[in-house]
């Protein structure tokens, strides 16, 4: 149903060093690169996930609402892409715990202010 899902950066040297490190721990790497934008997915099956500059050259802004939800395997996989957030200039929007029954889950914001978050399920 999902194809890719793109957010936007005022820094995509700074985004991308992020994201290697965390889309490295889910087991996917770089499928597209651009000058303005990396894709990254696992073994080139979409779905995948893009980092861009705007294409209007307007800088990029955070949406109100927006979130992507990172799929981990297990709950220790949740703290470890907390973790690696965290330590590569991500924040803090709540830490790993269990959030509804069958639901547990970190939530964190990239260097740009995008909201993600890892979970498993079940």
């Amino acid at each position: 149903m999902i194809g890719y899902v793109t957010l936007g950066t005022n820094d995509l040297p700074r985004a991308v060093a992020f994201y290697d490190k965390l889309m490295s721990e889910l087991g996917a790497a770089r499928m597209i690169e651009m000058e303005t934008a990396i894709v990254w997915g696992i073994d080139g099956v979409w779905p995948g996930l893009s980092i861009t500059k705007p294409f209007n050259k307007e800088p990029a802004t955070v949406g109100n609402g927006v979130m992507v939800g990172l799929q981990a395997k297990d709950p220790e996989q949740v703290q470890r892409i907390y973790d690696i957030a965290l330590a590569n200039g991500g924040t803090n929007e709540g830490p790993p715990g269990p959030r509804v029954e069958g639901f547990y889950a970190a939530y964190f914001r990239d260097p740009d202010g995008n909201k993600l978050n890892a979970f498993v399920m079940g």
